[in-house]
C-alpha cells in the first residue's frame, strides 16, 4: 500500500487540477448571494423605470412648453399598466421660485405637482423627484458659492417639508447631472469638493425635516451622472461613506458608447467596442459601489441620437443595444429608468412608437432575447436570389419558428438551421419578391424565450443621386433610394483631409451633418455641416448604404452658394413623394437594417461584425478542451482502478 500511495496521490491531484482548469464558467461573474438590505430590496423592486422627460423639467412657462401635453392620470396609469415599476419626475425649479432669501416655490405649481406624485403612488409606482436643469445655475457655484448654496438649500427645505408625511416609496434625488464647467469631461479637486458639499447639504437638509424624511431613500449622483471615469465614482463613494446613512442610493446615467450612440465615425453597429464600453462602465460601478453594499439606480438610459431622431441609429442595432443593456443591468442589480422625452410613449394616444423596442425592454426584465447579425435582407433587383446565411445571437435560447405573416415556414424547404446560423433558401426569397423595390415581406423569428426578431426582405437597386444647387443653410440632394437605406456619409476634400465638423473622422454624424428623407426623396445636408466647409475646395461625399452600395457625390461651396454634382451621369427625374415602394417599410419606419452579406457594411463600421460568432467559436473551443480534460481524467481513474485490481490479485497490497 505504501508503494501505491504516491501513485494514487499523483492521479488524484492531476484529476483535481484538470477539472478546476476546465470547469464550466458561470453565466455571469456574480458575487456570492447574500441577504439583501431593505433598501436594496426596494431598489430591486423599481425595475424597470421610466422618466417623464421634457415636462416639469421644461424651462418655459409650464409643463407643455417643450411640446408635450399636460400630464394626466391616464398617462401615469398607462405607464404602470405597461409594466414599469418606478417613475422619475424631473423638475426644473428655477422659474417657479420667488426672490431670495426665501426663494418660495409657487404654491399653485406645488399643488399640481403633488397631484402627479399622488397619481404615481396610487398606481403602485416608486417615485423619484429631482432638481433637473437647475444644474445650469448650480454650475456657477465656484464664483457664486453662497448664492447657489442658499437657493439649493431653500428648494430642498421646501420640497422636503411639503412631502414629509409621504411614504418612503417617494424618493428625492439631489441634482441631475451636476457639473461646474461647459466641458462635461472636466474634473478637478474643486469640482469634487463642491459636489460633495451639495450632496451633503441635501442629505442633512432632508433628514433635518423629520417625519418620513428621517429615513426616506435619497439618491446621489456623480459629476455629470457619469461613470466614465473611476475617480468620479471614488469621490461619490467617499461622500456616501462619510455621511454614514444607510438609506442612500447612488445613480449614474448611461447612453452608450458615444460614437455608436450618435452614429458618427462609422460606428453604425452595436459592435464589440460598443459592448465593451457598456460592460466596463457597469463593472466599474459595481466594483466601486455595489461591493460596498450601496444600491445603484441607472437614472437615465437610452441613446443620444434619439434626441434628434429615432432613425439616427439603425433600428436592429438599437434593439441589440437595449437587449444587451437590460441583460447586463439585471446581472449587476441595477434598475434601469428609460429616458423618454415624448419620443417613445405617445402621451396623447398612450401607445408605443416602437413596439419592438418596448417588447425587448420588457422581455429583458426576465430573460435574454435572441437577435441576429441583421434585421434586413437585401436582394438586388433583376438578379436571381441565392441562399442567404444570417448568424443568430441565440443568447441561451433555441430557435422555434420562422413565419411570414401568419404562415409558418418549413424547415428544410424554406430555410435551414446550421449551428447558430439561419439560412434563407433562394426559393423562399424568390417567392417573396414582388417586382417592386422596397420591403417585399416581413419575416418573424421566434425563440424559446424573449422577444421575436423581425427580418425585412428588401428588393433594392443602386440609389441614384442627382445634381443640385443650394445654400450653406440647406442642400437637398434629389435621391432615388430604390429600396435602399442610408447608413452613413463620408466627407473628404479632394486635396486631402476630412471635411465638415468633427474633422478627426471622415464619417459624419447622422442627423447632425446629414439626414435622408425617404418620403420626399432627398438627402438633406445640414447647416452644421455646410457651414464648416472650406470655400472653393471640392468635397467628395461617399454615401454608404445598408445593402453594401456606395454612391460617390461631389460638392463645392463658394461663399454661401453650394453646388452638388452627381457622379452617375444625367439621372432621370425623381419619383414623386410616395410613388416608390420605399414608403412601404412597416409603420413608415425608415430604419431598415444592414445586409447579412460580408460586403454590406461601410468599411469603417465592419471591424467587429463577427464578434458574436467569434465568441461562440471561443466557447465551443473551451467546451472541446473541457471534454478532452474530462476524458483524460476518466482514463486516469480507469488506470487507477485497473492497477488496484492487478495489485490486489497479485497480493502486493
Amino acid at each position: 500500500m505504501k508503494r501505491l500511495a504516491p501513485f494514487i496521490l499523483t492521479i488524484v491531484l492531476a484529476s483535481v487540477t484538470l477539472l478546476s482548469m476546465f470547469a464550466e464558467e458561470p453565466a455571469a461573474a456574480a458575487a456570492p448571494a447574500a441577504k439583501a438590505s431593505a433598501l436594496q430590496t426596494a431598489v430591486d423592486a423599481m425595475q424597470p423605470g421610466w422618466n417623464l422627460g421634457n415636462t416639469f423639467d421644461a424651462t418655459g412657462g409650464d409643463e407643455t412648453s417643450w411640446g408635450n401635453p399636460a400630464v394626466t392620470k391616464e398617462l401615469i396609469d398607462g405607464i404602470a399598466a405597461a409594466g414599469f415599476k418606478s417613475i422619475r419626475l424631473p423638475v426644473t425649479w428655477e422659474q417657479r421660485l420667488g426672490s431670495g432669501p426665501d426663494y418660495a416655490i409657487d404654491p399653485a405649481f406645488m399643488r399640481h405637482f403633488q397631484e402627479v406624485v399622488d397619481w404615481s403612488l396610487d398606481a403602485g409606482l416608486y417615485v423619484i423627484v429631482n432638481m433637473h436643469h437647475d444644474s445650469g445655475w448650480v454650475m456657477n457655484m465656484e464664483s457664486q458659492h453662497d448664492d447657489v448654496l442658499a437657493r439649493f438649500k431653500a428648494i430642498w427645505t421646501q420640497v422636503a417639508a411639503y412631502f414629509e408625511n409621504y411614504p418612503e416609496k417617494l424618493m428625492f434625488e439631489s441634482i441631475n447631472e451636476p457639473r461646474f464647467s461647459d466641458d462635461w469631461n472636466k474634473d478637478s479637486p474643486v469640482y469634487f469638493a463642491m459636489l460633495n458639499e451639495l450632496n451633503t447639504t441635501f442629505v442633512h437638509t432632508v433628514r433635518a425635516s423629520g417625519s418620513h424624511n428621517a429615513k426616506r431613500p435619497l439618491v446621489l449622483p456623480t459629476i455629470a451622472a457619469s461613470a466614465s471615469q473611476s475617480d468620479r465614482l471614488d469621490e461619490l463613494l467617499k461622500t456616501i461613506e462619510s455621511l454614514k446613512d444607510k438609506n442612500l442610493i447612488a445613480t449614474f446615467h448611461y447612453y452608450g458608447y458615444w460614437q455608436f450612440s450618435v452614429n458618427i465615425a462609422g460606428a453604425t453597429t452595436f459592435d464589440q467596442e460598443a459592448q465593451t464600453d457598456l460592460i466596463d462602465t457597469f463593472d466599474r460601478v459595481a466594483n466601486t459601489l455595489s461591493v460596498k453594499g450601496i444600491p445603484v439606480v441607472v437614472g437615465e438610459f437610452g441613446l443620444l441620437g434619439f434626441d434628434k431622431s429615432l432613425q439616427s441609429v439603425e433600428h436592429g442595432e438599437v434593439l441589440k443595444f437595449f437587449e444587451y443593456m437590460t441583460y447586463y443591468a439585471r446581472e449587476k442589480g441595477f434598475p434601469l429608468m428609460l429616458w423618454d422625452n415624448g419620443q417613445h410613449f405617445d402621451r396623447r394616444g398612450y401607445t408605443w412608437s416602437d413596439e419592438e423596442l418596448y417588447r425587448i425592454i420588457m422581455a429583458g426584465m426576465k430573460s435574454r432575447s435572441s437577435t441576429a447579425q441583421t434585421d434586413a435582407v437585401f436582394m438586388k433587383a433583376n438578379a436571381a436570389p441565392a441562399d442567404i446565411r444570417i448568424p443568430l445571437n441565440l443568447n441561451g435560447n433555441t430557435f422555434a419558428a420562422l413565419k411570414n405573416g401568419g404562415k409558418t415556414l418549413v424547415n428544410g424547404t424554406d430555410y435551414a438551421l446550421e449551428g447558430q446560423d439561419l439560412i434563407l433558401k433562394a426559393s423562399l426569397l424568390q417567392s417573396l419578391m414582388n417586382g417592386a423595390t422596397g420591403v417585399n415581406a416581413n419575416l418573424t423569428c421566434s425563440f424559446s424565450a424573449g422577444a421575436d426578431w423581425k427580418l425585412s426582405v428588401i428588393t433594392y437597386d443602386t440609389p441614384v443621386l442627382q445634381s443640385t444647387d443650394g445654400t450653406d443653410s440647406l442642400v437637398g440632394i434629389p435621391a432615388q433610394f430604390n429600396g435602399d437605406r442610408l447608413a452613413t456619409m463620408e466627407a473628404t476634400y479632394e486635396e486631402g483631409g476630412n471635411a465638415g465638423p468633427n474633422d478627426w473622422t471622415p464619417y459624419k454624424e447622422f442627423d447632425l451633418a446629414f439626414t435622408p428623407d425617404y418620403q420626399s426623396g432627398q438627402i438633406e445636408l445640414k447647416p452644421e455641416f455646410l457651414g464648416q466647409l472650406k470655400d472653393d475646395e471640392e468635397v467628395t461625399l461617399n454615401f454608404h448604404f445598408w445593402s453594401g452600395e456606395t454612391v460617390p457625390y461631389k460638392l463645392k461651396k463658394t461663399s454661401s452658394t453650394v453646388t452638388g454634382i452627381s457622379t452617375q451621369g444625367e439621372a432621370p427625374a425623381s419619383m414623386p413623394a410616395g410613388a416608390s415602394a420605399d414608403a412601404d417599410a412597416p409603420g413608415g419606419d425608415p430604419a431598415v437594417m444592414n445586409d447579412a452579406r460580408p460586403d454590406a457594411k461601410p468599411a469603417a463600421a465592419a471591424e467587429a461584425e463577427n464578434a458574436d460568432a467569434s465568441k461562440a467559436d471561443g466557447a465551443e473551443h473551451n467546451r472541446n478542451r473541457r471534454n478532452e480534460a474530462l476524458a483524460i481524467v476518466g482514463c486516469a481513474l480507469l488506470v487507477l482502478a485497473v492497477s488496484g485490481l492487478v495489485l490486489r490479485r497479485s497480493k502486493r497490497f
